[in-house]
């Protein structure tokens, strides 16, 4: 199965999406599901053209920090991600507004800390 790698960015007034290993995918939109939506259409035309050979797929995101906690906010306040990864909420708001751009160690702790919330999440029965 091939993977498609889509970097997802947001600018001033919208979010905008690339695939870095596929030409011709790209997608914009108010929000991130919108680009994902675009991004899903733009796929299909690469596959109408020719230009993309593989039907079956998996698509990762990749965010910059600044986009990840921006979509994220409505369900994680700055004092969670301070529960989850151990970074003070005053240093997560400098990478939410973009004032500061994390080390690398702390975006993978970040990363880490949401992964780990995923797998306990996937585990839970109702």
């Amino acid at each position: 199965m091939k993977q498609i790698k889509v970097i997802i960015e947001r600018s001033r007034d919208a979010f905008s999406a690339y695939a870095e290993n596929a030409e011709g995918i790209s997608g914009m939109g108010d929000t991130v599901q919108e680009v994902k939506e675009s991004l899903l259409e733009s796929i299909e035309i690469q596959k109408e053209l020719g230009n993309l050979k593989v039907n079956q797929f998996e698509i990762v995101y990749k965010f910059d920090m600044e986009s990840l906690l921006h979509y994220y906010k409505g369900i994680f306040s700055q004092a969670a991600f301070e529960r989850m990864t151990g970074i003070n909420q005053h240093q997560i708001s400098h990478y939410a507004n973009g004032t500061k751009k994390p080390r690398p160690a702390q975006a993978k702790k970040i990363e880490t800390a949401l992964h780990q919330l995923g797998e306990e999440l996937l585990a839970v029965e109702l």
